[in-house]
């Protein structure tokens, strides 16, 4: 390898604490500091852990690749850990200790709460102290209005958005002939909120025949027994629960709704991570649906290729969370960065605007447009079934659980896009 490859691949290595940046004693090229907030302990821990492995991994390729290509030389990504322990307030701490040690882009997602409010927060520094500006990479947090009535320059969001995916999840509850019955459920904060608003809203469109038998929020990451609910539910004679529940929230409710032998079906955005598949078990075979921009069973020489790439680095199968779209966005940024020909955040932003994933390493394996009116990626999303590992489409399963899912439908990007609603600020 070459030396200086060899460098740059060296300085993307973890951190543990706040501040720490590890580099390599033989390297003086200045690293660009990506600074991670999020619950890294906490209820929701094992969320946010599978998020950084993600993002690690992608900072490792695109060091091992020769860094990040700017006219003074290839510098290295450095990816550094804030733990905010899932507290909104915490994070904005954790914010401002982050522009002080001169992190120019900012990443979180587990929250749209706290995405929201670091939003707000981003804008105010970034307008007060002019030299100091950092940008908002959002890789999970979904609510609508961050790239609709709350849209900032700052922001650029690499998920697809609550209704995009809701969208997609209704139209394969619309060709359910056998739901009848349905149940909304999801978690009390401003995400499940909205959810519960648009599937409501989407269902009664799609399906007028089916009847609502219930529509419950709970406290976000603060229930340990679920099983009041699942028997609510199963007493309401739901044959399908649709959920936007995430982490250990998600997985403790299929527990419940297993061992109260709920036969419902499962509409989920995220029922195919995080234990989910193993907490399901057989029950889950034909049930479970999920939605997300790729899948490991997705197909395709790149998307093998990537899935074994990843499993590689990260064997253990309780690791085993991998999401194209925070490789996206380590990627996009990336190239923004090289042809901004600088880390200024506003020249960025700016180049980041309406770029496409085009090369580099994910080139072949997935597409991707970052829209310039919003800041929304556009990108395909596919529905997914959970189905037995070995049985038609299935090649992969999930966390060594013995189940994985098959495609179910495919949107292309121009099929899940939204209009938007943002009246966009821009820095003069």
């Amino acid at each position: 390898m070459h030396p200086i490859r060899r460098r740059l691949l060296a300085s993307s290595l973890a951190f543990a604490f706040p501040g720490a940046i590890a580099q390599s004693a033989g390297s003086n090229a200045e690293p660009l500091r990506l600074g991670l907030i999020e619950g890294l302990s906490g209820p929701f821990a094992n969320a946010g852990e599978a998020v950084f492995r993600n993002l690690l991994w992608a900072v490792e390729r695109i060091n091992a690749g020769g860094g990040v290509r700017l006219p003074g030389g290839a510098r290295p990504l450095a990816l550094m850990r804030f733990d905010s322990k899932g507290a909104t307030e915490e994070a904005l701490s954790l914010l401002k200790s982050a522009t002080d040690q001169r992190v120019s882009f900012v990443l979180q997602g587990n929250s749209s709460a706290t995405a929201a409010a670091l939003i707000d927060a981003l804008d105010k520094h970034n307008d007060r102290e002019p030299q100091r500006r950092a940008l908002f990479l959002n890789y999970s947090a979904v609510d609508p209005a961050l790239t609709n009535e709350r849209c900032s320059f700052w922001h650029f969001r690499f998920d697809a958005h609550a209704d995009m995916r809701l969208a997609a999840l209704t139209d394969a509850l619309r060709d359910d002939v056998d739901v009848q019955r349905l149940y909304l459920f999801g978690q009390d904060y401003s995400f499940g909120q909205q959810v519960a608003r648009a599937a409501r809203t989407m269902v009664v469109a799609k399906r007028p025949d089916i009847t609502i038998v219930g529509d419950e929020l709970h406290p976000l990451g603060r229930v340990k027994d679920f099983l009041p609910y699942a028997a609510k539910i199963k007493a309401s004679g739901a044959q399908a629960v649709l959920t936007g529940n995430w982490g250990n929230d998600l997985t403790l409710l299929v527990r419940a709704l297993r061992e109260v032998g709920s036969a419902a079906r499962l509409y989920t955005f995220y029922g195919n991570a995080l234990g989910a598949p193993a907490a399901i078990g057989d029950a889950g075979v034909g049930r479970v649906l999920a939605v997300a921009e790729w899948h490991p069973n997705q197909g395709g020489e790149a998307s093998d290729r990537f899935y074994a790439d990843f499993k590689r680095r990260f064997p253990e199968p309780k690791d085993d969370y991998v999401h194209v779209r925070m490789h996206v966005l380590v990627e996009m940024l990336t190239r923004a960065i090289e042809r901004a020909a600088s880390a200024e955040a506003a020249a960025v932003a700016r180049a980041l605007e309406g770029a496409t994933l085009d090369r580099g390493w994910l080139g072949g394996l997935h597409s991707a447009q970052m829209r310039a009116a919003d800041h929304q990626l556009q990108q395909p999303l596919v529905v997914s079934v959970m189905e037995r590992a070995g049985s038609p489409g299935v090649k992969h399963d999930l966390e060594g659980s013995g189940f994985g899912f098959r495609t179910l439908r495919r949107l292309e990007a121009v099929q899940a896009q939204q209009a938007t609603t943002c009246q966009m600020t821009r820095p003069g």
